[in-house]
């Protein structure tokens, strides 16, 4: 039986069990989905001893429907459209163009406020472990595996606590490898397998990174 986790960091650690088998890896990278896939990430990394970056993704919500996904954008210029969804509810192009453009600000703001000015990692030959806190639709992590395949990277591994059966099968075939640490029949939404689900703040954000660059630097001492 499936069981909740009591909150992100439970989360991430249960998963970082899962990827034990990169732990000390020097090739391996987590990249997290801001917000809600860093404090998992963060327990990933330091499971595994691996630096821990943000990979930003910005879901396009159907407009007046917004928690509907109709795709989504990454960095590096990514756009990934559902065209089922956009197709189903007439969505006109001018419609996704403006809420494509107005993602993209919000990702670009992001970038600045989470890496203060510190440039994108390199990546190539890494193996990327990408992480987020849940799939639904899975659309978010489709651009981000999507966006990093453009790049010499050695390995993509998709791992999130819990997700739609359906997503993870899915993923697996844009990505080398996907790890879900639950995926109930019964899904509802990500939030309902977390206890504790309150939003992750920008602050939160850049300050997980912050610690665990700093336990990186003294676990390799």
């Amino acid at each position: 039986m499936s069981m909740p986790f009591l909150d992100r960091k439970d989360a991430g650690q249960r998963l970082a069990k899962r990827l034990r088998h990169y732990a000390g890896h020097p090739d391996v990278m987590i990249l997290a989905l801001p917000r809600g896939g860093v404090p998992v990430a963060c327990e990933v990394a330091r499971e595994l001893r691996a630096p821990l970056d943000v990979f930003l993704v910005r879901k396009l919500g159907v407009p007046g429907h917004e928690e509907l996904a109709l795709g989504a954008i990454a960095s590096g210029g990514v756009k990934v459209i559902n065209r089922e969804i956009v197709e189903s509810l007439r969505i006109p192009p001018e419609a996704i163009d403006r809420v494509a453009a107005s993602e993209q600000r919000e990702l670009e703001r992001r970038e600045r406020e989470y890496r203060d000015n510190r440039p994108f990692p390199g990546l190539d030959r890494r193996i990327i472990i990408l992480v987020d806190d849940g799939l639904a639709t899975g659309s978010s992590m489709r651009a981000a595996v999507i966006a990093l395949s453009r790049r010499d990277v050695q390995r993509i591994v998709v791992a999130v606590p819990v997700a739609v059966r359906t997503a993870c099968a899915e993923l697996r075939a844009v990505a080398d490898e996907v790890v879900c640490d639950e995926t109930p029949d019964d899904f509802g939404s990500v939030g309902a397998w977390y206890y504790d689900f309150n939003q992750v703040t920008d602050s939160e954000v850049c300050d997980l990174l912050a610690r665990a660059e700093r336990e990186l630097t003294i676990a390799r001492k």
